[in-house]
């Protein structure tokens, strides 16, 4: 990658997530280095995905790893399975199609796409499908605040469909994803404060999250004026 590749606005962006993460692992953790492994591949990886870079996919394969590990040491067995059991293998899935559809043989940038309102309504018809479906299993597996880790269920699996869609709207489901998780790890803080830094990981994620839609918006219309004859 040349210099130029990030924008000073996103070196910032990274560099102020890094350290928020950082400093609320000295406070609050200091025990759970994998919490902190994962918070950074996570941030890193959802830089990589606002360019449209496959590589962010392939970071949040580890990610999910990762996270799925640190759900389970608190039984939140939805966040996981859901990370374990599909966030991992769609990101894998992602990574397969974002490297099959480069733009204009940029294989650093994803071609973006679009979905129609009948696959949009074919999406939302699964997805109920899967939560239902994962809020039976995470009652029986007796979860931790089960309403919410279902909710995590819904806005997962809507951002996974979306990234390997290569919509735009992948991001902001995940930020919508981050704010569910905010909420679950808060819960979970009141508990045991060592996982207050997973909270400040993903409030740091939804910001990140935020920006990854704006610049796949910006980065749809560079692409539509680009191949306009």
């Amino acid at each position: 990658m040349s210099k130029r590749y990030f924008t000073n606005g996103e070196i910032a962006l990274w560099s102020i997530s890094v350290l928020l993460i950082a400093l609320s692992f000295v406070l609050f953790d200091r025990n759970n280095h994998l919490t902190l492994i994962a918070s950074l591949i996570g941030a890193t990886s959802i830089l990589l995905n606002a360019k449209g870079n496959p590589l962010g996919q392939f970071l949040m394969i580890c990610f999910s790893a990762l996270y799925g590990y640190i759900s389970y040491t608190f039984s939140y067995y939805g966040e996981m399975i859901t990370y374990l059991g599909m966030t991992m293998p769609m990101a894998l899935f992602a990574l397969i199609t974002w490297l099959r559809h480069p733009f204009k043989g940029n294989k650093a940038e994803v071609e973006v796409n679009s979905i129609s309102r009948k696959e949009t309504g074919f999406m939302f018809a699964l997805t109920g499908i899967v939560t239902l479906i994962f809020y039976f299993i995470l009652a029986r597996f007796n979860t931790a605040n089960i309403l919410p880790s279902t909710l995590s269920v819904t806005t997962s699996f809507i951002a996974v469909y979306l990234t390997f869609r290569r919509s735009p709207y992948f991001s902001l489901a995940y930020a919508l994803n981050d704010i569910v998780l905010i909420i679950l790890w808060i819960l979970a803080s009141m508990e045991d404060m060592q996982y207050f830094s997973v909270t400040i990981c993903f409030a740091a994620f939804l910001i990140n999250d935020v920006y990854a839609f704006i610049s796949w918006k910006k980065m749809q219309l560079r692409q539509s004026e680009y191949i306009k004859p």
